[in-house]
Parts: C-alpha cells; structure tokens; sequence
C-alpha cells in the first residue's frame, strides 16, 4: 500500500525515521486529512449549522466581526476579526463597528462592505432563515452607516453580545451576493471569507476545502482538507493510525483516551466546552403532563454512576440545568437519586405497577452506551424505556419532530446562563413552534424570568432573573442535567495547529492558515 507521496508505506516510515536523525520537523504544504464521526454533512450554512459535525467545518470557512482566538473559549479575550475595531455606547445599547477594508470573500465575490454584514446579522436574525434567531431577540436594528461601518442597536443590554456577533453561530457573515445568486444551493456551496473555501462534497463521504490565497491574515501554510465522513469508530480509527488520517473525533470515553494516549506519534487533545448532556422530559407527552411522573424520573437517575461510566477525564458532573461554569449558573436545586421515593412517586401518580415510555437514541458512542445506563437504572423502578436506535441524522430530525417522550440531547453554547436558558427552555423555543430550537421538554416555567434576564440593567438583577429561572425549571422538572462532555479529538505529531488547544466553541480544533503538517 502506497502514502500520498505514492511510495510505499514502509520506505515512508524508514525515510522519516533516517530524515528525523539529523533534521527537525519542517513544515510543508499539503492537505490535512480529517475523520469525522458523522455519516453526512446536512448544511454548511452557518446560520442552520447546528449539528456537531456541520459546525466544525463551517468554522474553517466563515469569520465574524470578532473572533474567539484560536484555541480559546474565553468570553474576556475577544477580539478583532473582519471589524478592525469597535465602541459601545455607556448604556451598552448601541454598538458601532468599523471593518477592515479589502477583506476578499471567497470566489469571485467582491470584498466584505456593511451591506454584507447588514444583510448576514439580518438573516441570523429572521427565524425563516436562521436556527439562532432568538440569539437576536433584543437587537432592534442593524444599519449600515457608510461602506465600511455597521451599528447595531439594542432593545435593552445583552450580556455577552459580543458572542453573538463572533465566529460562532449566527455571528458568521456570508456574502450578500452569493447568497441571493445560489439561493438553497448556498448551504452546500457556502461562500465566506475563512482561511478556507469549499470545493467539493460527495454525499456520506467527504467535503473538500482548497487554501483560501488572498486570506486577509495570509496565504495558509496547508493547501487544502479534505473533511472524511466516518461514522464508524473502529474504521476512524484504523485509518488514523495506518497513516491515511492526520486528525480524527475520538470517542469521548476515558477508557479510550487512555487507551489512545499510548498510541505512538499521536497527541490527544481533551478541550472545552462541554456539550452539555440533559435529559429532557416531555409535558407534552402523556404521562409526562404529570410532574409527579417527571420528578419519579428525575429521582431514579443516578447521575454519579453515569459520570463514573463516562469517566471524569471527560465527563464533568452537572447539577444546574445551565452548564457549569457559565455566568449565571446556580446549584442551589438539584435531584438527589432516590428510587423509592422514585416509586412512591409513580404510585402516587397511578402507575405503581410501571409504564413504558419512548425514546428515539442515537447510534453513536457518544449516546447509545449512555442511554443503556439510564435505561437500565429506570428499570429498577419500575419505568420500561423503549429505546429506538436510529443513525444520528435520523435522531436529530425525528427528534425535532417531538417524537421522543424523553430526549437525551448535548450541546455547548455561549457561556452565559441566557444563551442555555433562552434556547433550551424559554417557550418560545419549543420544539413545533416558528421559532424553535432545542426545547424539547415544551418548558414554560420561567419565561417572565428569562426575559427579565434579558432585559436587566445590573449585573446583581440578572443574576437574580438567572437564579429564579433556574429554581422555577427544577421545580418544573423540565430536565434532568447529567454532565458536560468535553471535546476528544486526536492528531498526528506532525500536525502543529499554530497555537495551544485550550477550548474551541465551534467544537472542532480550529484550522487557521497558520496550521501546518510537519515533514
């Protein structure tokens, strides 16, 4: 079997074991080969991009007014991306941007004008168009000034705007012109401005970016990557280290990572944030309406056997329904497990001789083993889950089709108790409504608290909001918080990603054009 130099794999091996004696590593350009754990890509367009795998790729292509820096997750070092610089008004309301000037889009696209960002953060904000629409409740308006200049009014402060117009989520800015010229064909032909641009797909098997050349930060040290759709642990894996992958998902299980960390020539990198797994318990799914039913649930999980399962490398044990160590989070209200209070619950409600109820599970290693656990300690107090397996495309979608009466679901947002609180459980989100997103339990405790959150002039009022939401969701039983799943990628030694991997919000270390392969 031949490399992609086109000799053999052991004249390969012997030429870098001879070479490595008397030279260092040197960069050279080439395409990064990626396994990822997905079996299709659904949309490159980044304000539908929601599922994991779309994300990760959609990072590489799209900038936005600010940026995390590389290898960050940090809301406190943000910083200049395509708007060179920026002022805020005292009252936090008004938001005035000046971007850089002959910032180039990919294609034959023209260079990025107010229009474009207008036209982008609009669309981000229309729930026609957009899966973060809510993100943007309180932005008023978004006007362009002159060519090079965007403001952005406020109904009341946000907190952590800035994360809403980073490269992150609805924050990517698209080209006006492409996206009117493509039409639906934009979200699998995308057109930014990143370090990379698309050149080709081929369904349930790979996408392919090419170096982006006239990059405002510089012409990329790799010539390209080829994104490789690999649902299969045991086939990522074997590719990784036969050499045919330079970087891959691992499997977000401590007995793996320790398992992979004795791999010869390998790195892996654990990073933030978390998706946050939560099981969401569905009122509008009979006896779910009931919330002694909800809190015999909640009860008959033992959350610290799931953690043990997973392992504290990589899983961080929950307690409030927003992730740990987001601004906001409040642990004063959580479920202890007690499966005879669990049963005594169920009794109470009429089901002392059990019930069965259905959820739609994931196939893969992130949620099937999990879901086993859970299915397993619900059956020691009577409760049958039904669990249909189903490949993770199939999951996502019947899911948001309301079909599961419980849902086990993670996701990492923007480390504020709003960004969770807003998407997860405000009911304006629910999941049939115009404007959903991701609440599955159809939760309506604490919408006046929420918005209340949103609407705060301190500091002290929307931490207050913040808490009372998060007491009125408990007591609700809307879901049922389990742990924060780092991030497990794996790559070869020769992959030097141009700075330190601390935490990624895109969930996929960044590609940037200072990333190179070593030779």
């Amino acid at each position: 079997m031949t490399n992609r130099t086109g000799i053999s794999r052991r004249s390969a091996f012997t030429a870098i074991v001879l070479s490595s004696v008397v030279l260092p590593y040197t960069a050279q350009a080439a395409t990064l080969r990626v396994g990822a754990a997905a079996e299709n890509v659904a949309t490159l367009d980044p304000t539908r991009a929601t599922a994991t795998v779309d994300v990760g790729i959609v990072s590489w292509m799209f900038n936005g007014l600010v940026r995390f820096p590389p290898g960050s997750a940090d809301p406190t070092k943000m910083e200049p991306d395509l708007a060179e610089k920026w002022e805020a008004s005292e009252d936090g309301l008004v938001w005035t941007f000046h971007l850089r000037s002959d910032v180039k889009f990919h294609g034959d696209y023209g260079t990025v004008s107010s229009e474009d960002v207008v036209y982008s953060l609009e669309r981000a904000k229309n729930p026609k168009t957009s899966s973060f629409s809510n993100d943007f409740t309180e932005v008023k308006s978004i006007e362009a000034i002159d060519p090079l200049t965007v403001k952005i009014t406020l109904k009341s402060p946000v907190p952590g705007f800035l994360g809403l117009i980073a490269n992150y989520h609805g924050g990517n800015i698209i080209s006006k012109k492409a996206a009117e010229k493509l039409g639906a064909d934009f979200k699998l032909r995308p057109i930014g401005t990143g370090p990379f641009m698309f050149e080709n797909s081929v369904t349930q098997q790979s996408v392919t970016l090419k170096a982006f050349p006239d990059y405002f930060r510089g012409k990329p040290k790799l010539d390209g990557i080829q994104y490789n759709l690999i649902p299969s642990d045991a086939s990522r894996e074997l590719a990784f280290r036969s050499g045919e992958l330079d970087l891959i998902n691992g499997k977000r299980e401590q007995r793996w990572v320790d398992q992979a960390k004795t791999w010869d020539g390998s790195t892996v990198d654990i990073f933030a944030p978390g998706e946050y797994r939560t099981l969401f318990l569905n009122q509008a799914h009979k006896p779910l309406d009931n919330v002694k039913v909800r809190q015999a649930i909640a009860h008959a999980i033992n959350v610290e056997q799931i953690v043990e399962f997973v392992g504290t490398g990589v899983g961080q044990k929950g307690c409030s329904v927003v992730p740990p160590g987001f601004l906001g989070e409040d642990c004063t209200w959580t479920y202890r497990y007690d499966p005879e209070l669990s049963k005594k619950l169920l009794a109470d409600a009429g089901l002392s001789k059990g019930l069965t109820i259905k959820a739609i599970v994931s196939s893969i290693t992130a949620q099937q083993p999990i879901m086993q656990v859970v299915q397993g300690q619900l059956s020691e107090v009577g409760i049958n889950l039904d669990m249909q397996v189903v490949d993770h495309a199939t999951y996502q979608e019947q899911s948001r089709k309301d079909l599961s009466d419980i849902v086990f679901y993670g996701a990492a947002r923007y480390p504020v108790a709003d960004s969770y609180l807003s998407q997860f459980y405000h009911s304006s989100s629910s999941i049939g409504k115009p404007t959903a997103v991701t609440n599955f339990s159809h939760c309506d405790a604490a919408d006046s608290e929420i918005e209340a959150g949103r609407k705060a002039t301190t500091d002290a009022e929307r931490l207050k909001a913040w808490s009372e939401a998060q007491h009125k969701i408990h007591d609700q039983v809307c879901g049922i918080p389990l742990f924060n799943l780092m991030q497990v990628w794996v790559r070869t030694n020769k992959l030097d990603y141009g700075y330190e991997l601390k935490g990624s919000l895109n969930l996929a270390p960044p590609i940037t054009e200072n990333t190179a392969l070593m030779q």
